[in-house]
């Protein structure tokens, strides 16, 4: 009985390596691209054309070109009120570029915390300023020095009048030496002030609309 067994599942799985067999040949072969078997580097598809394939810009809505802002605008100079000042600049200016410019940049911190709105902040050209000696004998002078005049303008607006003395007595006391301080209503001469003169581009100028 054993034996019969035996025999039976031998011929099972013989008819079944047989099926296995006659199915993988009467499978298709699958062929690989002929771009997939190139040697190296080599790519075939790199001639070929694209026709366009991802681009999408075309697809956007045209949009109008922008305009460029003029720089030399004068923004809006606001009015004082009853409880506030309108527009004022905070100017500090010295011969010393780098006490000038942390004196600046306190003025611009203590408005952020006493929560006073700061406009702008800017420099202003430098000027300089020779210093002219005489010779002992004659009349002729030479330059003796440049000083170098550097200013730092912190510009703030609705500044509240009941905080204002307190904010310019807490400047006074900490301003350092060789530093001057001066606060004033700020005017369009003000805004002009920050561009420099080109007085020969300002000659040609007015050739030419002559």
């Amino acid at each position: 009985m054993n034996h019969m067994f035996r025999k039976l599942s031998v011929t099972v799985t013989q008819q079944a390596s047989a099926l296995n067999q006659s199915l993988c040949r009467a499978a298709p072969s699958i062929q690989h691209p002929a771009w997939c078997c190139a040697p190296g580097n080599e790519r075939q598809y790199k001639g070929t054309p694209t026709h366009g394939i991802g681009r999408w810009k075309y697809l956007l809505p045209k949009q109008a070109p922008k305009k460029k802002k003029d720089r030399n605008q004068t923004k809006q100079i606001l009015s004082a009120t009853d409880t506030a000042y309108g527009t004022l600049n905070v100017k500090v200016s010295g011969y010393d570029m780098t006490v000038v410019e942390h004196y600046s940049q306190y003025i611009h911190n203590l408005c952020n915390r006493l929560g006073i709105h700061v406009a702008e902040s800017y420099a202003l050209p430098t000027k300089s300023t020779e210093v002219m000696l005489v010779q002992d004998q004659g009349n002729k002078t030479y330059v003796d020095a440049v000083l170098k005049t550097h200013q730092r303008v912190v510009q703030l607006s609705s500044l509240n009048a009941s905080l204002c003395p307190v904010f310019v007595d807490v400047l006074l006391k900490n301003q350092p030496e060789g530093v001057q301080l001066s606060v004033k209503e700020h005017t369009e001469a003000d805004f002009q002030a920050r561009f420099k003169a080109r007085p020969e581009l300002e000659g040609l100028l007015a050739q030419i609309s002559q």
